[in-house]
């Protein structure tokens, strides 16, 4: 299949710089997938969606404070955006140097052993280099990296989000908690505590596995041919209790309705050939496009995605992609907001 197969015009003022407030205040699309039928709801409405026996799997990562700005030795300012510490895995020996995967802006002229100061406290060297961008920094100082981060770190958000957050937590969602993304799973930004609460009244499951979005779900696809693309690694992990309610709801008849295309993909790294996900954690470089047979997502809450994007190939393979694409030209023409802040889609 073609990349080409996945591209869309989106007029530039459709996306969204601002999230809507209240936040379940955003509009929802609706696709059912069997009928083609499309309806224009709020986000609000999503419970008459739902059934007492269904579960929704939400991700509980949460965006870490990942730019830094940082002063090589002959004054120049760099631009460092934290991937993920080095090894892999979320935890840091501290009898060495904390080593991290970075992004850097300006690239050209940060080369290995370029050294930076980003605090008194804190400085780092640049002690790998990779082909496709990424580089490798030793930081040293008496504080982790993340300490400082949180103090003097700023939230990374798209290239398209043009307007300063108001707030931080804007870019969060009300169940984050696992620090170690560099962007928050959008689908889940349109929930409030109390259309939560409302959900689980009726008897909806609720279920919270981490995925730690990070490079992969963002790096461009670049090959003509889609299967040809190779995703980074993303850091998962889902519990046992998580693990045995979803099994429990799908027993008794229930449907398992991510919330979000990292929940999707951890849901399917986890579920084998029967559909009964499994619990653990690890790295996941699952890339789903159409072909794909789903094991474990019933439907989907979903975002509006870029095009040509993993993400819209993701969506593209649980409702067919020329489905996808007339949803997508249908709400451009009824002018919803597009993207990380924009409106929400419910493929059923």
């Amino acid at each position: 299949m073609k990349l080409s197969a996945f591209d869309y015009t989106l007029p530039p003022e459709l996306i969204a710089q601002r999230p809507a407030q209240p936040r379940d205040t955003a509009r929802l699309l609706v696709l059912h997938r069997g009928a083609g039928r499309l309806e224009h709801r709020i986000f609000r409405d999503l419970p008459e969606y739902l059934d007492p026996k269904d579960v929704l799997v939400v991700n509980d990562t949460r965006v870490i404070p990942a730019r830094l700005h940082g002063v090589k030795v002959t004054g120049g300012a760099v631009e460092v955006l934290l991937l993920r510490p080095v090894p892999a895995g979320m935890e840091t020996d501290r009898r060495e140097p904390e080593r991290w995967e970075i992004l850097v802006r300006p690239g050209r002229r940060v080369r290995r052993g370029t050294a930076l100061r980003f605090t008194p406290d804190l400085g780092g060297e640049v002690v790998d280099t990779r082909p496709d961008g990424v580089r490798v920094m030793a930081f040293t100082g008496p504080r982790q990296v993340l300490t400082v981060a949180r103090e003097v770190g700023a939230t990374p958000l798209p290239p398209y989000v043009r307007v300063p957050l108001q707030d931080p937590e804007d870019y969060q969602t009300v169940y984050a908690v696992e620090e170690g993304a560099i962007a928050a799973p959008t689908a889940g930004l349109h929930f409030t505590p109390g259309l939560l609460q409302k959900i689980q009244g009726m008897g909806v499951g609720l279920v919270r596995l981490t995925m730690h979005i990070g490079l992969g779900t963002f790096r461009p696809v670049t090959t003509s041919e889609v299967a040809a693309h190779h995703m980074d690694a993303e850091w998962y992990r889902v519990s046992a209790d998580a693990a045995e309610t979803i099994a429990a709801r799908r027993r008794s008849g229930g449907r398992v309705i991510p919330v979000g295309t990292s929940a999707v993909r951890t849901l399917e790294t986890v579920a084998g050939e029967g559909g009964a996900v499994g619990s653990g954690e690890g790295w996941s470089d699952l890339f789903i496009y159409p072909g794909h047979r789903f094991r474990a997502a019933d439907a989907l809450v979903t975002n509006f995605h870029l095009p040509r994007t993993t993400l819209l190939m993701l969506v593209s393979a649980l409702a067919g992609r020329e489905a996808v694409l007339r949803a997508y030209a249908e709400a451009i023409r009824k002018r919803y907001r597009f993207y990380s802040f924009g409106d929400a889609m419910l493929i059923l």
